[in-house]
């Protein structure tokens, strides 16, 4: 026996009916903070820094990103 059942509802019906919570005010916060930095302008340290704290498994990550990266400026 195979039961489909659809539900339509918008994101923020889903989010409200599992009891998620609503991260509009810190996502938000994180653009604001994001755009001001980008209009002061960033320098390759903060970038650096910036992506070294987004790649996982931490410094081992980044060196894939670096190796991927370099891989791919030798083919241009």
């Amino acid at each position: 026996m195979k039961i489909n059942v659809e539900v339509d509802c918008t994101p923020e019906e889903a989010r409200r009916f599992m009891g998620l919570p609503d991260l509009t005010p810190v996502h938000d916060a994180y653009v604001a903070n994001l755009t001001e930095t980008m209009k002061n302008g960033v320098s390759a340290e903060m970038f650096e820094s910036m992506v070294r704290n987004w790649a996982p498994m931490g410094e081992a990550g980044m060196k894939l990103w670096t190796q991927l990266f370099d891989q791919g400026a030798k083919r241009v």
